[in-house]
């Protein structure tokens, strides 16, 4: 049997996505954004922005634009998605016909930012599969941003919905909510890992996801210059707060963050030789450098060898074999 079948037990695995969430806003850095993704290939998704990247009196325009890059032969991948403007705006039904009714099936997502809760969320949904619908993409999934107080508290509720498939926690909307109560310095590191209020949102939005299977994001890094600073950020986002995946702003922020987010070779190999060992005994517990082994950490050194292979890491043969050992039909 195929390792999933046995670990899962026709239970739903845990969404994988690319580690990297990279937003871009102008036509040029859409358009550069789009030219890097096929150089590196798939190891990061692209958000092509409407919120703040339409001109104020150029939103229609710039939603056409993000559509007709969306249907262009650059999108190779399909891994590329669009910010729209959040569901109270005037602008956002528009961003809906505009994107969603002319580029459904080559959206990957669509992020619904600034929701004020699941009330919210829902509305955007059922606008969004309106549209979707008609264009033949009734699957549509949703990103849906956590930077409100009611998002944050609704956001069991939110990641219990079947459609959404990742919650990304927007750090400078959260921190200016409580208007001053939160310092400046919360929105940046080390403050951003440390301020009592924002660990307790970015923990009770991670543990929304993972209880749904979903995708954590952690927010940008404002320090668009210092590569350390970004790869520090990302390594404590995954390291310490269980964020799976993270924004990029600036093209020199993917690599650093796809790198924290992968795992190291000497993981890949631990998890290769628990695995072979785990199959040749049937999936039974085995003891390895004395310590045990069952299906429980099974799932976890599965998961490893599937993030690796996500972010494109060569893997070696043995571990090759088994994540692409076919599925039973």
């Amino acid at each position: 049997m195929h390792p999933s079948e046995v670990l899962f037990q026709g239970q739903r695995q845990p969404l994988l996505l690319p580690a990297c969430d990279h937003y871009a806003g102008s036509e040029k850095l859409m358009r550069k954004s789009m030219a890097l993704q096929q150089e590196l290939g798939p190891v990061f998704d692209i958000t092509f922005d409407c919120e703040d990247g339409a001109a104020a009196g150029n939103e229609a325009a710039h939603a056409r634009l993000v559509a007709s890059l969306l249907n262009d032969e650059g999108n190779r991948f399909g891994r590329i998605g669009a910010r729209l403007h959040d569901v109270g705006s005037s602008h956002f039904e528009q961003d809906v016909e505009l994107i969603v009714g002319a580029a459904a099936p080559r959206l990957a997502y669509v992020v619904c930012p600034k929701p004020n809760g699941i009330a919210d969320v829902l509305r955007a949904q059922r606008i969004v599969n309106a549209a979707a619908e008609k264009a033949g993409r009734p699957d549509l999934p949703l990103h849906v941003l956590i930077e409100t107080h009611g998002a944050l508290h609704d956001a069991y509720a939110i990641a219990a919905l079947p459609q959404v498939e990742c919650l990304s926690f927007g750090i400078m909307d959260f921190v200016s909510a409580h208007h001053g109560a939160i310092p400046a310095s919360a929105m940046r590191t080390p403050g951003q890992f440390t301020h009592p209020l924002v660990v307790r949102a970015k923990l009770e939005m991670v543990a929304a996801c993972h209880a749904h299977d979903k995708v954590p994001s952690h927010n940008v890094t404002t320090d668009i210059k210092d590569s350390a600073v970004v790869a520090n950020d990302a390594t404590r986002a995954a390291g310490e707060f269980g964020f799976t995946r993270m924004w990029s702003i600036h093209p020199d922020q993917i690599k650093p963050i796809v790198k924290a987010f992968t795992p190291r070779a000497s993981e890949v190999n631990e998890a290769t030789n628990i695995l072979l060992e785990a199959m040749a005994a049937d999936w039974g517990p085995i003891a390895q450098h004395g310590r045990l082994h069952d299906r429980a950490s099974y799932r976890y050194y599965w998961a490893v060898l599937q993030r690796a292979k996500l972010a494109g890491l060569a893997l070696p043969d043995a571990a090759a074999a088994i994540v692409n050992q076919p599925e039973s039909i």
